[in-house]
């Protein structure tokens, strides 16, 4: 199975994720509207229960006193839906559950009818030769709270799934960059040995009566894998930054580049000052430098030109690396600095992953893709300011 099976596959088990997930909320909204629907129901009859028994004790017909009882009874059952009755010229007969302050102040009764008759369609009491009184009234303070439920449910759901969301990508970062830290120490340590014989070999061919340009060379890559060992070594701790001249590291990353890529590829650098310096740690830099200028390298398929070129503004540096390469969509612009993200074949997709860390971590800078489309390739610019803000 390739890298682009398994980001289908990522993206897949995503979106069952979703799927699951929207279920459940769907699930949790139907249940408990069907719950409030229900209580609407209780409500209304017992509301039209309590309208009869105004309309029994108000008749003509004779009750026995177990009857009135039991229509008293009734008619006060309610204790906590606020109720109004009205005449049929609309003027207020009684109230029931509503505070006195309330009742006293004319506009807020008003304004609480109007409220009711909103809400739906009074019941009559027909009281014969007495009139017709119509009763209003607003759902129990419970079924109000009960209709935002199902919000409220969700809302802590989902602020409770991107609480554990955000614990375990922290938890699990946090050990990833452990295992990377220890990994990174381990590799530096395992070079550093046969390195120190290699450096001491190449001190005793300089001393030998031979052509001495490929012991130069072998130098300079020894001289390499020395500075490699060391970013390997500083993984996992808080390198130390000190001023250097921007223009001369990023320049001297680029010339070694030059000579060890493909000579198909056109790698050039400009700048419009000859020095700027900043605090860096040049090893790391150096790193960041390199890891952009091999993914536009394997972009473009070892065919094109890389621009990199330096631009010096007031109280920030901009460092660009440009390629002639195909591009790629918006959608992966940010993406590309995520670990273990690839498009290649081969490589574990830590390059601009590490990058992002070394310039906007430690650096206190950023790093972001400017610009890609197919007609002029992609550019990845590092902004970082001259000096350090604690």
């Amino acid at each position: 199975m390739n890298r682009f099976d398994l980001l289908k596959n990522r993206n897949l088990s995503k979106w069952i994720g979703f799927l699951f997930a929207f279920l459940i909320f769907g699930a949790t909204v139907w249940y408990s509207n069907q719950f409030v629907q229900q209580l609407k129901v209780e409500e209304q009859q017992k509301m039209e229960t309590y309208a009869k028994a105004v309309q029994l004790m108000g008749s003509d017909e004779l009750l026995t006193s177990d009857v009135q009882n039991l229509l008293i009874d009734i008619a006060n059952g309610n204790t906590t839906m606020p109720v109004v009755l009205l005449s049929e010229s609309g003027e207020l007969n009684s109230a029931l559950n509503i505070p006195e302050d309330d009742q006293a102040d004319s506009l807020k009764m008003e304004s609480i009818i109007n409220h009711m008759k909103q809400l739906r369609d009074p019941i009559l009491i027909d009281l014969g030769e007495f009139g017709k009184q119509y009763v209003y009234y607003e759902n129990s303070p419970l079924l109000t709270r009960l209709q935002y439920y199902p919000i409220i449910l969700i809302l802590v759901i989902i602020l409770f799934v991107y609480f554990s969301y955000w614990y375990f990508k922290t938890l699990k970062n946090t050990e990833q960059s452990f295992l990377w830290a220890g990994m990174a120490k381990e590799t530096a340590h395992q070079i550093g040995t046969p390195l120190s014989s290699l450096l001491g070999w190449v001190e005793i061919l300089k001393m030998e009566e031979m052509d001495q340009e490929p012991v130069l060379e072998i130098e300079k890559d020894i001289y390499r894998l020395n500075q490699i060992t060391e970013r390997f070594s500083k993984i996992g701790s808080l390198p130390e930054l000190q001023p250097a001249n921007l223009i001369e590291v990023t320049e001297a990353s680029v010339n070694y580049l030059r000579d060890r890529i493909s000579k198909k590829v056109d790698l050039r650098f400009n700048s419009d000052k000859e020095e700027i310096r900043i605090p860096l740690n040049v090893a790391l830099y150096s790193w960041v430098i390199e890891n952009l200028v091999k993914n536009s390298v394997d972009a473009m398929q070892n065919k094109g030109a890389i621009n990199v070129y330096v631009t010096d503004k007031e109280n920030s540096v901009i460092v660009s690396v440009a390629d002639t390469g195909p591009g790629m969509p918006k959608k992966l612009h940010k993406r590309i600095f995520e670990p273990g993200f690839t498009t290649k074949q081969r490589g574990w997709g830590l390059g601009l992953s590490l990058a992002k860390r070394i310039i906007e971590n430690y650096h206190k800078g950023k790093i972001f893709v400017a610009k890609s489309d197919k007609e002029s390739g992609t550019e990845i610019r590092i902004l970082m300011r001259k000096r350090m803000i604690e």
